[in-house]
């Protein structure tokens, strides 16, 4: 069986949660169903609003289900669980505390913040080239450092599944790229199953194991994705061919490309 199992995954918050104005229940997420295996990279790809993160935090047990199956690791979803990592596109660092206590926090949460903890904790800061600013507080970092502090603080539990929700989405581009091969070699380290949420087609599509492209909401599996790039993928890897043509299907899916026009052309003597 697979590791994650989401099988008709349903959300209506009602009116009342809405709060403010709101007179009618929102559909958020529809019969949205897929699954995937330990390790794997999942994309989650799909229109801003559509019920990407309300996805993503029904999977994480932050919030509840209407109807439906979300199974990881053969459990059913009903609630947190301690060996899942999160990470959100702010980095949320605490202000006061320095970059190593930052990323011990959640050991000091699970009660568990001793020198096995403190040494995971540098070797983390190590991997994503940050082990000289333990001391550091988050003002002193740039963006991009912020969020590798907390990319560390989500994985130092060693959690089996990573939840991320466009962590590098207020970057600039050259530090997303960045980042982006830096996430995939973390997952290749960790071994981790990873959900990672975006709105952004290359990103996808480079990073992904899969990539599922999701509707309008309320948010359904449109296509499902698996882009022929191999595991071992590099700056150069967004310029193959198998690259670009899952850029193409996920764009179409999306409506943002039209799709081939296999209409002859007409000649000039046709007119």
């Amino acid at each position: 069986m697979a590791y994650g199992v989401i099988d008709r995954a349903r959300k209506v918050f009602s009116a009342r949660e809405l709060g403010g104005k709101a007179t009618q229940d929102l559909v958020a997420l529809d019969d949205a169903s897929f699954s995937f295996e330990q390790g794997e990279f999942v994309s989650l790809l799909g229109p801003s609003g559509c019920g990407k993160t309300t996805l993503l935090r029904i999977v994480a047990g932050l919030i509840p289900r209407t109807s439906g199956t979300v199974r990881i690791g053969g459990r059913d979803v009903n609630g947190p669980y301690g060996d899942y990592g999160f990470v959100f596109q702010a980095p949320g660092l605490m202000p006061w505390r320095s970059v190593l206590d930052n990323v011990l926090f959640p050991m000091e949460i699970l009660k568990r913040s001793d020198a096995a903890a403190r040494k995971r904790a540098r070797d983390l800061l190590s991997l994503v080239g940050l082990e000289a600013f333990e001391g550091a507080r988050p003002h002193q970092l740039s963006g991009g450092m912020q969020q590798r502090v907390s990319l560390c603080r989500a994985l130092i539990h060693e959690p089996k599944l990573l939840l991320m929700d466009e962590p590098f989405g207020a970057l600039d581009e050259l530090t997303r790229l960045d980042m982006n091969d830096l996430l995939l070699d973390v997952r290749r380290q960790t071994g981790a199953a990873v959900l990672f949420v975006t709105h952004s087609i290359s990103e996808a599509v480079y990073l992904g194991d899969k990539v599922l492209v999701f509707s309008r909401r309320p948010a359904r599996v449109a296509l499902e994705i698996r882009p022929a790039l191999g595991s071992e993928r590099h700056r150069g890897t967004r310029f193959d061919g198998a690259f670009v043509k899952a850029q193409r299907e996920a764009g179409e899916a999306l409506g943002v490309i039209t799709p081939y026009d296999t209409t002859p052309a007409l000649s000039e003597d046709a007119h």
